[in-house]
């Protein structure tokens, strides 16, 4: 009985700190941060550039290309998210 008290608290702060870690559904925009990006939007059109393992996301089509002109510029750590591992492949 105590092996399983253990075994579900454990369980539960795993939870718990799988949910604290939770990916942001919106980011500032690197080139304008008074905009909010929403990721899963941006992901869609590809609005979007990859930077030293980082992902940052676009409000419209000009940042993009002003990003990439000059990334170390507009590249904020806290406006970004690791880039996303691709899923495997199911044989």
């Amino acid at each position: 009985m105590k092996r399983f008290a253990l075994i579900l608290a454990t369980s539960a702060m795993a939870v718990g700190v799988f949910a604290q870690t939770k990916a942001p559904k919106e980011l500032p925009c690197p080139v304008m941060p008074s905009h909010k990006v929403n990721i899963a939007t941006a992901t869609k059109t590809k609005m979007f550039a990859d930077y030293k393992g980082r992902r940052y996301f676009f409000c419209c089509g000009g940042c993009p290309g002003a990003f990439k002109a000059n990334p170390a510029k507009y590249a904020k750590k806290e406006w970004s998210i690791p880039i996303p591992k691709p899923a495997k492949k199911k044989s």
